[in-house]
C-alpha cells in the first residue's frame, strides 16, 4: 500500500472571478501552483464565499459549480468545475471537528462556490480530485479559525490538501477599479507588510490579535471572511510550521493576491 505524501496547508487569494480566465501573475502562479506539489487524494477548501454560524462541509457527491457573483462577462457563467464531492470525508472531518469541541454538520446539497472552483480551476484544471468545501464564520474570530485548521491538519499526513481560500487584502469599496496596475496603496502595503513580518517570525499570538495589532486592519478587511481562511490554514500547518510565501503581487490598488504554505 502506496503511504501518501504528507501535503502542506496552503492560503491563496483567489481575488475576483476572472483570476479563471484572465492572464495575470496569480493566475500563472496558480497554473504551475499544482504540479508542484504532491498528488492529493482529496482536497479541502475553507472558502471565504461560504458563511454559517458553525463549521460546516459540504457533502454532495457531485457538487454543482456555483457562479456566485454580478456583472462580469457572459462566458464566465458558462463555466463549470465538475470535481466529484467526497461525502464520507466530510462525514469524517465532521466528527474530527466535534472531537476537538468545535460541532460541525455537513450540508449534503452543498456546492462549489467561486472561492473553491477558481483556484482550483487553474491548479486542477482535469477536476478530477475529490472536493470538501468548508466554511468559515464571520462572527468567529481568528482563534476560532485557527482551532478549526488544527483539527485539520492531520489530514495532511493521509493525502489530503487542505486551502485556506481568501483574499490578502480584501476591502472592495477602495479599489481602484479604473486602473488594474495602479501601484499598491501605502496603508494596503502597510497592512500586508505587518502581516507577512508576524508570520516570518511565527507570532502566532500577534496573528490571532490582527485586528488591534495590525496597522489599518479594518480598513484592510472592514469584514472579517476573507482573511479568517488564512487562520484555518495555519492552524492545518501543524505546530511551529514552516511559513513559505509562495506568491505576491495586487491589482487594483490594493487588492492584495498573496499566497502561503505552511508546512
Amino acid at each position: 500500500m502506496d503511504i501518501p505524501a504528507r501535503l502542506p496547508a496552503l492560503f491563496l487569494s483567489h481575488g475576483s472571478p476572472m483570476l479563471a480566465v484572465q492572464d495575470s501573475p496569480a493566475g500563472r502562479f496558480l497554473d504551475g501552483l499544482g504540479r508542484e506539489l504532491p498528488w492529493p487524494r482529496a482536497i479541502v477548501v475553507a472558502s471565504a464565499h461560504f458563511m454559517t454560524d458553525r463549521p460546516m462541509l459540504g457533502g454532495h457527491l457531485q457538487p454543482h459549480t456555483v457562479h456566485d457573483f454580478g456583472g462580469f462577462p457572459e462566458p464566465l457563467y458558462r463555466i463549470h468545475y465538475p470535481a466529484p464531492g467526497a461525502p464520507d470525508l466530510a462525514e469524517e472531518i465532521a466528527q474530527r471537528l466535534a472531537d476537538a469541541g468545535l460541532p460541525a454538520r455537513v450540508r449534503e446539497n452543498h456546492g462549489l462556490d467561486h472561492g473553491v472552483w477558481v483556484p482550483l480551476l487553474r491548479m486542477y484544471p482535469q477536476a478530477d480530485i475529490p472536493v470538501v468545501p468548508l466554511s468559515v464564520m464571520p462572527h468567529g474570530d481568528a482563534t476560532a479559525h485557527y482551532a478549526l485548521g488544527q483539527a485539520l491538519a492531520p489530514l495532511r499526513d493521509d493525502g489530503v490538501l487542505v486551502i485556506g481560500s481568501g483574499g490578502f487584502v480584501h476591502n472592495l469599496g477602495d479599489l481602484d477599479w479604473a486602473h488594474p496596475d495602479a501601484p499598491m496603496t501605502p496603508w494596503a502595503q502597510e497592512f500586508a507588510q505587518w502581516m507577512h513580518a508576524a508570520l516570518a517570525v511565527h507570532d502566532i499570538d500577534a496573528m490571532l490579535d490582527w485586528q488591534q495589532r495590525a496597522p489599518h486592519a479594518h480598513h484592510a478587511h472592514p469584514t472579517v471572511e476573507h482573511l479568517m481562511p488564512l487562520f484555518v490554514a495555519l492552524g492545518a500547518g501543524g505546530e511551529s510550521p514552516t511559513v513559505r510565501t509562495l506568491h505576491r503581487s495586487h491589482e487594483f490598488g490594493s487588492l492584495a493576491l498573496d499566497a502561503f504554505a505552511f508546512d
